[in-house]
Formats: C-alpha cells, structure tokens, sequence
C-alpha cells in the first residue's frame, strides 16, 4: 500500500475537512510569499483536490 492510498484512506468520509486543510494551507502559503507563486499554489491545490477526490469550492478563475 502506498502512501497516497494510506491517506486516501484516512480522509475518506472526511473530504469536507481535506478541502479546508488545503484551502488554509494554500492561503498560508499566499500569505507568507505575499501572493506572488499564487497561480502555482493554486494549481497545487487543484491537483491535490483531484487526488483526495474532495470538492472544489472555489469558482476557476479566469
């Protein structure tokens, strides 16, 4: 077993939890670096929410 699996497992029944976690980590992130990676991290946050299979709760920006 994998260690994605092993988390996927963890946060089954959780996902509304995950995407918080994301979302904070995303914004700490923003904050510390005062917004300027802010698309990288963002896309980092797509793809993890991709991977957990959690929902996204942000409209795409264009």
């Amino acid at each position: 077993m994998s260690f994605m699996d092993k988390i996927k497992g963890m946060l089954k029944g959780h996902e509304d939890q995950a995407s918080k976690g994301i979302d904070k980590g995303g914004d700490y992130v923003d904050k510390r670096t005062g917004n300027k990676y802010q698309s990288q991290v963002d896309t980092a946050q797509d793809k993890m929410r991709d991977e957990f299979g959690t929902p996204q709760d942000r409209p795409p920006q264009t």
